[in-house]
């Protein structure tokens, strides 16, 4: 057969080549400017998870004074706050001041798993948890994360199997969690040995024991002390050059605010017992705990609260300067 004829125009057919590329999607993620100008400049830069603020958190108005104080305290040792949470849809990495009022009210409880959910389906607010808030820093690449007590393995676990997704989080990302141990409520030796299995540095600052979240003690040995934000960069950074994922420093809540380990223990057996009364499971154990534990001490657990969180913060703060080497 002869040669294809051209065009009458003399140019030949070009045909277009096919590609499979994928439509462009929007990034998951909003990281406020003045956290991304932070994090391009090497400074300091602290997450915040948002469930602590919300009304699953603390009380009104206790949850604006500790969003206010933690921000403060940040902001005070020279570091960068990142306020994590999911408004309208949008995952956020840091959060203007107009939108305070939102994060400190209504909410829906954000786990790691449940943020391609809140994303797709739209939440209005959903409150990031350890997991959810660990998830979103790691992937804006900030390196130092407070809350106020970590989940972990909760007593029964060998009927129920209800371990807190924020330990396996806390392994997988190669962030600092800053935190005052564990919740109360938890099996806390049980806590620690997972932990250890998953290999995570577990750090008592300025301690030797584990502490308690709202007592300064729980009597369990810490695996390692540190007595410096300095101390903590060096470890967190040969972690991560070995190929680690998180670290975990424990710091315990200031004297001042402290519940005795006792008398703590005592407000747990009556709010575990509330809480076998009520249809509470999963990620709904939590807030019906401490808001039991707020009843049995008679208020005094959320002082304690507010002394922790914003305790965890300026330890936070000062290791997230540490970081940068300056």
């Amino acid at each position: 057969m002869g040669a294809a004829m051209s065009e009458p125009n003399g140019v030949d057919d070009v045909e277009t080549p096919e590609t499979n590329e994928p439509t462009p999607t929007p990034a998951p993620v909003t990281v406020l400017p003045r956290v991304a100008d932070a994090i391009a400049d090497g400074r300091g830069v602290v997450a915040l998870e948002s469930t602590i603020f919300s009304h699953l958190g603390l009380p009104s108005p206790a949850n604006a004074q500790a969003l206010r104080r933690c921000l403060q305290i940040v902001n005070a040792w020279g570091a960068e706050t990142a306020l994590t949470a999911v408004l309208g849809g949008d995952a956020r990495v840091g959060i203007e001041p107009d939108q305070y009022e939102t994060i400190c009210g209504p909410a829906r409880k954000a786990a790691a798993r449940d943020l391609p959910v809140a994303i797709g389906h739209r939440w209005a607010y959903g409150a990031t948890t350890v997991s959810a808030a660990l998830t979103l820093a790691a992937s804006a690449g900030i390196e130092v994360f407070a809350t106020g007590g970590i989940g972990g393995v909760h007593r029964g676990v060998e009927t129920t199997g209800d371990i807190s997704a924020d330990l396996d989080a806390i392994a997988r990302h190669p962030v600092v969690t800053v935190s005052a141990g564990a919740k109360v409520f938890l099996d806390l030796p049980r806590t620690l040995e997972y932990l250890e299995t998953a290999s995570v540095p577990v750090l008592g600052w300025q301690t030797d024991t584990f502490p308690a979240f709202h007592a300064r003690s729980s009597g369990l040995p810490v695996p390692h002390r540190v007595d410096s934000a300095e101390e903590v960069a060096t470890i967190a950074r040969a972690h991560w050059a070995l190929g680690g994922g998180g670290v975990l420093v424990v710091a315990p809540v200031p004297e001042d605010e402290a519940i005795p380990f006792d008398e703590i223990s005592v407000a747990v057996d009556v709010a575990l017992a509330e809480l076998a009364e009520s249809d509470a499971s999963g990620n709904e154990v939590t807030p019906v705990v401490l808001a039991a534990l707020g009843r049995v001490t008679e208020g005094r657990s959320v002082p304690a609260n507010l002394a922790l969180a914003e305790n965890n913060a300026a330890v936070a703060a000062q290791i997230a300067v540490a970081l940068t080497g300056r």
